[in-house]
């Protein structure tokens, strides 16, 4: 039923140009997509508004574009894959976590020390083990999505996966997360 909404909403944008339509598709995938870049981001929110804003922007500007053979979800989230790597590229970003405005940003409560140090973790990943460890694991793709929004072989998500997550557990293991 959620694909044959989201469908119905796509074609009312594509066709009759409703932005009320529209607006229902960014209330719904707004904060996916959000934390979606905050964690390739590493947390940084005022980028990550930035860059949610310009992926709805390109969605509706693009919205006739969908064929719908993928779900509207793979789509967008195909976009905002876009989105940030043309980002990468135009900054060639390098975000250093130990920097005087990330300490004051997050100054305080220990469940913020953690969220730092999740995102420690992230960066110590390569962009693309970050992206699939994201949609897996903090946007909840399956492995088949994740290849159709990154245009990866699903074998080569699969490893980049494998090791991302063998990364995160070591940094974490290695900072007091040991499970006990």
């Amino acid at each position: 039923m959620k694909a044959l909404d989201d469908i119905s909403l796509v074609t009312q944008v594509a066709v009759f140009h409703n932005l009320k339509a529209f607006d229902k598709l960014v209330m719904k995938y707004q904060s996916p997509i959000r934390r979606f870049f905050l964690n390739q981001t590493l947390g940084d929110e005022s980028l990550s508004d930035d860059l949610a804003q310009e992926c709805f922007i390109k969605a509706y500007s693009n919205i006739g574009q969908f064929k719908g053979l993928s779900s509207f979800s793979t789509w967008l989230y195909r976009i905002a894959y876009n989105v940030y790597y043309d980002y990468v590229r135009r900054n060639k970003m390098t975000m250093d976590i130990d920097s005087n405005e990330v300490k004051k940003l997050y100054a305080g409560s220990s469940s913020v020390a953690e969220q730092i140090d999740i995102y420690k973790a992230l960066e110590l990943l390569t962009d693309s083990e970050r992206t699939c460890i994201t949609l897996q694991l903090m946007e909840g793709q399956p492995i088949d999505k994740i290849s159709e929004i990154t245009h990866l072989a699903q074998g080569t998500v699969k490893s980049h996966l494998s090791r991302g997550k063998q990364k995160l557990a070591n940094y974490l293991r290695q900072n007091g997360y040991d499970r006990k």
